[in-house]
């Protein structure tokens, strides 16, 4: 099942705070970034973020889901509702990953 669009301008107009957030349709979904580096994505109408430490920590109970078949889990962020804690989080994720350039 592909994501819609809807879901996509919810989760992007929620990180509108957060400096720098991009996103590239892929197969379907969509990847997100933050200054160029890919924090997580759109997936089935779920926002799937890297399990990197601190996202760990910033949502200790968290569920662990694929994002598709056959990919490695990842975190399913259930506070969309919350844009400081959501700009918390992509910021995290940014200070923590490697990355590239990408997205629109």
């Amino acid at each position: 099942m592909a994501s819609g669009r809807e879901y996509l301008e919810f989760i992007l107009e929620q990180l509108s705070g957060t400096d720098g957030i991009t996103w590239r349709a892929m197969m379907g979904e969509y990847i997100i970034y933050c200054r160029g580096k890919i924090i997580g994505g759109i997936y089935d109408d779920r926002f799937l973020v890297k399990p990197t430490k601190t996202a760990r920590a910033l949502m200790p109970d968290a569920a662990w889901e694929k994002p598709y078949e056959g990919a490695k889990d990842m975190l399913l962020v259930s506070n969309v509702d919350d844009r400081a804690f959501l700009k918390e989080l992509a910021e995290a994720l940014y200070a923590e990953l490697p990355g590239k350039a990408g997205g629109r």
